[in-house]
């Protein structure tokens, strides 16, 4: 069996979708293991307690304690800070925030450092589905790869959408973005992970089409992915509901996450 044993999982980043990610590693998928995780937010004792949890606020503490395995739930900025190092020291990291991934020099870092250290960096899906067909499409050629991301017009404020429009008279679907994954990734970064994720399976971040829309007739996230290709065309949509614990996360991100640990246990794997 070439899967490796895991007895002992960092999680870098508390936050709503790291602690749901401690809850269900604990409850359903590893009970037995150790667990550690970098963060600077204060925890309550009882809460330390009760996940038997190691807290270190360094990566060097956290891979002197030895993880066979490390979760990233805690934004771009811990994918450049504590990523490459994890990998160098071979560590096997999975990264929710793939957005970090549009910046090519970010990208060739990571390889570079899990070339080095004989890692992996095991990416998710995150709030998108389906990419498994869009990555098998793209062996026999793909003309086009086509992502729209669709939220009510409220949950586009603290983006560059709330400088060009009044987000609370849009009274109809209305493009607030029009370009190229690389520039998506960049000027909407709350939306990066899943441009990421769907340039990554398909044709990159220069030659994915992305189009942004704050619609008032959806009360959820709505992601759409339309590609062609030899093989055919292909649609995706998925409508998400947000996380019970923070209604501005998809609660999809996190379960595919947990998808994403459970497969380096199996040995049959999808």
């Amino acid at each position: 069996m070439s899967t490796r044993p895991i007895s002992r999982v960092g999680i870098i980043g508390l936050g709503a979708i790291g602690k749901r990610v401690l809850d269900a590693l604990q409850r359903d998928h590893l009970p037995a293991a150790a667990y550690a995780a970098i963060d600077h937010a204060a925890h309550p004792e009882a809460f330390v307690r009760e996940h038997r949890l190691e807290v270190f606020d360094d990566v060097r503490r956290l891979i002197a304690w030895k993880p066979d395995l490390v979760v990233e739930c805690a934004g771009h900025s811990a994918v450049v800070e504590t990523v490459p190092t994890l990998l160098r020291a071979g560590v096997d990291v999975v990264i929710a925030s793939i957005g970090a991934l549009a910046d090519k020099s970010i990208s060739d870092a990571l390889d570079a450092a899990a070339h080095a250290g004989n890692a992996r960096l095991i990416l998710v899906s995150g709030a998108i589905g389906g990419l498994d067909a869009l990555r098998s499409a793209r062996a026999a050629g793909l003309d086009k790869v086509v992502y729209v991301g669709r939220k009510p017009p409220r949950a586009w404020a603290g983006s560059p959408a709330e400088e060009a429009f009044d987000l609370g008279a849009i009274s109809q679907p209305t493009t607030i973005f029009r370009g190229s994954a690389a520039e998506a990734s960049i000027r909407f970064p709350k939306n990066a992970n899943v441009t990421a994720a769907v340039a990554l399976s398909g044709v990159g971040f220069e030659a994915t089409q992305v189009e942004l829309v704050a619609d008032p007739g959806v009360d959820r996230n709505v992601h759409e992915v339309q590609a062609a290709g030899s093989f055919g065309d292909l649609s995706i949509r998925l409508a998400n509901n947000p996380l019970p614990d923070n209604p501005r996360t998809s609660w999809l991100a996190a379960l595919s996450i947990e998808e994403a640990v459970s497969k380096q246990l199996q040995s049959l794997v999808f």
